[in-house]
């Protein structure tokens, strides 16, 4: 399987281990936690695959920012978070960040 979909299934399923974290309760509801503990086993047995072929460096830091920016954006549509100037400004850092390090790995 190519190491793209290795790595894209490794965030979405920390991304939805996270979203379900918020459902637990305090890890007392038993299908919320049971999804918590599987999307980030899954999200951590991808990204092991993923590291056989890419630098850890450039790959944790996509995992954790795509991760990051895809919760912040369910919070803002789906939670009704707030989505001020400084967050959205601070998503785009994130962004240009991953930008940044796949640039410099690429050289």
């Amino acid at each position: 399987m190519p190491v793209s979909i290795l790595l894209a299934v490794a965030i979405l399923s920390e991304v939805t281990g996270t979203i379900a974290l918020k459902y637990t309760d305090g890890f007392t509801r038993p299908l919320p936690s049971a999804i918590v503990v599987a999307g980030y086993a899954v999200s951590f047995w991808m990204l092991a695959l993923v590291l056989k072929e890419l630098p850890i460096g450039l790959t944790y830091a996509v995992w954790a920012a795509a991760g990051t920016a895809m919760v912040a954006a369910i919070g803002i549509f789906a939670f009704g978070e707030p989505a001020g100037t400084l967050k959205l400004l601070s998503l785009g850092l994130i962004i240009a960040g991953v930008v940044g390090l796949n640039l410099a790995g690429s050289h």
